[in-house]
């Protein structure tokens, strides 16, 4: 156990590789759950939580971690509508994404296993959209179930999605090609869909790199130049392909490597500016934040007339 609370932040050296590492962890029951290793500040044994009243049901309070309040989320509450038993046992993993930071309550942390992201598979369709999965793999023959921390988040503390940015009324040729969007999140997908169809533009959401790789392939070979996408805005850690490697494999490709890429990703503390750089990403931009991806994309799509998101 020291082990993984001593190097879980030291783990950064993946990146580039479509690999990942995963901290499992249980709670009240032995299945295993997984959170990515560059959503993990630290692991903590549960310090002292303070209730407070009339928060959302899902938080178990307050807790003054570091010189910071961290507020605590019962993850067993959520995953099987049970609070958590035994939380002076327990420990909170607290992650940072999304620009905020927030602890989440578990029974036990069990250890970080590297994985490849073609072994991370999207949750199976026929299970619905009422559950809290981006992805499930196995470890030592059994099922790991990856959480949607990002839609957890989203349903605690909602953000806006509207963007104020004024769109901008001479556009240039790419206006009507509809821009790409890539991120296994249901959720960070409804909101880039929301703040960019403000400005006036179209989507085209996909759940991963490699159903993006297929859909740009053929956005390639289209002859009505109309259809071709103008813009890709990519999750960087989505299963079966990241979108590290999807970059790399676009600035590889003939017909697609002029494309502009934007990395949106919810890893807002952590991140190789290098490795963006070596795969070819036009920008990085942490989510959420309407605004800022507003004005990349106007940006992006009419250079000449980026002024005018001002």
């Amino acid at each position: 156990m020291a082990g993984i609370l001593d190097s879980v932040n030291k783990r950064t050296q993946l990146v580039g590789q479509n690999r990942l590492e995963l901290l499992l962890f249980h709670l009240n029951r032995e299945q295993y759950y997984g959170i990515n290793v560059f959503k993990v500040r630290e692991v903590l044994r549960c310090p002292e939580i303070t209730p407070i009243p009339n928060a959302h049901p899902w938080l178990k309070g307050i807790a003054h971690i570091r010189g910071q309040t961290v507020s605590i989320i019962d993850m067993n509450l959520i995953i099987n509508n049970e609070p958590m038993t035994d939380v002076e046992n327990g420990f909170v993993i607290i992650s940072e994404f999304n620009r905020s930071v927030q602890g989440f309550l578990v029974s036990s942390v069990d250890r970080i296993i590297n994985m490849n992201w073609e072994d991370i598979l999207p949750p199976p369709s026929g299970i619905g959209s009422d559950h809290y999965l981006t992805a499930i793999t196995r470890f030592d023959e059994k099922l790991v179930e990856v959480l949607d921390v990002e839609k957890i988040l989203d349903i605690i503390a909602p953000v806006s999605t509207e963007c104020t940015i004024i769109p901008i009324q001479e556009q240039g040729d790419n206006k009507n090609n509809p821009i790409l969007v890539v991120d296994d999140s249901s959720v960070a997908r409804k909101q880039i869909k929301s703040a960019i169809e403000g400005l006036g533009y179209s989507c085209i959401l996909v759940k991963n790199g490699r159903e993006a790789l297929d859909v740009l392939k053929k956005s390639a070979e289209e002859t009505d130049l109309s259809k071709r996408i103008s813009l890709v805005i990519s999750d960087i850690e989505m299963p079966e392909m990241d979108g590290y490697t999807l970059t790399s494999a676009i600035r590889n490709h003939p017909q697609l490597k002029g494309l502009t890429v934007i990395l949106h990703t919810s890893l807002s503390g952590v991140f190789n500016q290098s490795m963006i750089q070596r795969v070819g990403a036009n920008a990085f931009i942490p989510k959420f934040n309407p605004d800022e991806l507003g004005a990349a994309v106007q940006a992006a799509v009419n250079p000449s007339s980026s002024q005018g998101s001002h």
